[in-house]
């Protein structure tokens, strides 16, 4: 035997062997060793309270009620025997000391837990009795496993679980939770309980009831308000339908054909602007907020199927409402049907009136009658307008390019942007400036040269050579034709037709300031709205030297320097106009 106590007996060799000891599951320290050096349990061993017993029956009047008690638990629990009986191959044999040792015993006798039970499985049940014990001697070597008799000295710990009141014993932890605990039936909880801001959620602890997982007392739990139920099920009906509709309108969309109209639409009549710049999408969707079509898609698949979709233009279009995508698309290739007003580059003033009154719906002359009565009012320039020679003031002023008519559009509102355009493109080019650098009087001189010049040519490069010939015939050197153009455009403009073949004599003849075939010089005013091009030709002409012009085909010009090259021409000229009359 060891100076401990220790017998020669095997190690305990199993994790479940009660001499490992309590591994701390029941929450206090293990009662069966101590690891004091080395690892090793230190056994301590209980007295041989039986023996003891016998030896001294008068002091131990209540050892056979407690033996009693022993026989009842041990018929109650079974598996504690057996398991006992098992542990008793691997105890070691202990050395007990005489009797007469034990004798000194009860003066030692302190309060002492009895050894803990363990079931089947070697886990402490929690069953054992705590019972004052009589301390032996530490080096009394005793069996570990043998069963305590119950303890009857007056101050000893109450027995916890075999009241009424006691609570459950303690379960191993492979054995804990195994069965369910018996649910009573929960309260009514009160109205808006849920929600309400008092109590605590039944998933807290209350502090201080010593029951795991925070129930509260007697295992009720409070029971969820009706409302939070039926608000949580519209919540989720609502998110599932809502997701649902808009995963329907994206599948038709994408996958469905476009809604549409049928026809050519309904008598209420709509004006859309299409702006520069302006895509097939964007189009569509301009159309469907004036409810013209019904849908983007519909006119943008139109317009992929019509050869022309492409190039519409950009405009203010009187379209009927609820079209069908295709009658969309068809009216809007029709340059016809845009209500916009084109002023082309060197268009006269009368066709310009004219296309006014006919897109406003005016009488004829309408417009006409305001320019020459409001031509001050319209925002001409100082330097323009001043001569009462001219046929019109606003000749020249009237900028050609396209103009958008809208629900507004009046013929005063019209004439006053073209002329605000004129002044700005004038500004633009520096032509009050320039007007001395080229030997003009004033700069209404420039974009009267600038309208010849547009009215003879018929490219740029026709329109610099051209203007060449306007200054060199306006030399006080020129003996050839006595600083007369002779532009037969000026007579054409006085006599309000474009013909080429008149009557020479007749035009030499006939007096008016704008005809060049009779004065020297520049007409009075401008004979129509000259373009970009023949503005910036006429302010950098060719510089070629050229006096004579003529159009042997009717389509391509040539320009000589000489007089006699000229009549060659001129020649040539009438015998082609011969021949194409017949004669």
């Amino acid at each position: 035997m060891t100076e401990y106590g220790r017998g020669r007996g095997p190690e305990p060799w199993h994790p479940e062997d009660p001499l490992y000891g309590d591994q701390g599951w029941t929450g206090h320290q293990t009662q069966q060793g101590q690891v004091p050096h080395g690892g090793a349990p230190q056994q301590e061993y209980p007295p041989q309270e039986p023996q003891y017993q016998q030896q001294y029956p008068q002091q131990y009047p209540e050892y056979e009620q407690q033996q009693y008690q022993q026989q009842q638990y041990q018929q109650q629990y079974p598996d504690q025997q057996q398991y006992a009986a098992q542990q008793e191959a691997y105890a070691p044999q202990q050395q007990a000391y005489p009797p007469q040792q034990q004798a000194y015993a009860p003066q030692q006798a302190q309060p002492h837990p009895q050894q803990p039970v363990y079931d089947n499985q070697g886990w402490d049940t929690g069953q054992g009795q705590y019972v004052a014990a009589v301390q032996a001697d530490p080096y009394v070597g005793a069996d570990p496993y043998a069963q305590q008799s119950v303890s009857g000295y007056p101050g000893e710990a109450p027995d916890l679980y075999t009241t009424p009141e006691a609570y459950p014993p303690p379960q191993p932890p492979g054995r804990r939770h195994l069965e369910p605990e018996p649910v009573e039936e929960e309260a009514e909880e009160p109205e808006g309980g849920f929600f309400a801001g008092g109590g605590r959620d039944d998933d807290g602890d209350e502090p201080g009831d010593g029951r795991r997982g925070g129930r509260p007392k007697g295992g009720k739990q409070k029971k969820r308000s009706g409302m939070a139920c039926l608000i949580a099920a519209v919540v989720i009906i609502g998110v599932v339908g809502g997701g649902g509709y808009y995963g329907y309108s994206y599948l038709k969309a994408r996958f469905g054909a476009a809604e549409d109209f049928a026809g050519e639409g309904t008598d209420e009549l709509v004006d859309v602007e299409i702006p520069k710049g302006a895509l097939l999408g964007q189009m569509g969707r301009i159309l469907k907020d004036a409810g013209v079509v019904a849908s983007a898609q519909a006119f943008v698949d139109a317009a992929n199927i019509n050869p022309k979709g492409k190039t519409i233009q950009p405009g203010i279009y009187p379209m009927n409402k609820k079209m069908s995508g295709a009658a969309a698309v068809a009216l809007m290739v029709d340059p016809s049907k845009l209500n916009v007003i084109t002023v082309t580059e060197g268009m006269r003033n009368t066709k310009v009136y004219d296309a006014i009154d006919k897109k406003l719906g005016k009488p004829a002359g309408t417009t006409k009658d305001i320019a020459l009565r409001d031509a001050k009012n319209l925002g001409l320039p100082a330097w323009a307008g001043n001569d009462p020679k001219l046929i019109d003031p606003l000749e020249g002023f009237l900028y050609p390019t396209r103009y958008d008519l809208g629900k507004d559009s009046t013929p005063e509102s019209l004439l006053k942007e073209m002329v605000k355009n004129a002044n700005a493109k004038y500004a633009e080019l520096g032509v009050e400036g320039k007007a001395k650098e080229l030997g003009l009087d004033n700069p209404l001189q420039v974009v009267t040269v600038a309208s010849l010049v547009n009215a003879e040519g018929k490219n740029h490069d026709d329109f610099r050579k051209m203007a060449e010939v306007v200054y060199n015939r306006l030399k006080k050197t020129n003996d050839v034709t006595n600083q007369k153009l002779q532009f037969d455009s000026t007579y054409n403009y006085v006599k309000g037709q474009s013909e080429i073949n008149f009557n020479l004599k007749e035009a030499q003849a006939f007096n008016h300031p704008y005809n060049t075939h009779f004065i020297r010089g520049l007409p009075t005013g401008p004979i129509g709205n000259p373009g970009m091009d023949a503005l910036t030709a006429t302010l950098n002409p060719d510089h070629g030297g050229w006096m004579f012009f003529v159009s042997v085909d009717g389509n391509t010009t040539t320009f000589t320097q000489t007089y006699d090259e000229h009549l060659k021409l001129v020649d040539e000229f009438q015998e082609r106009q011969k021949q194409k009359n017949g004669g």
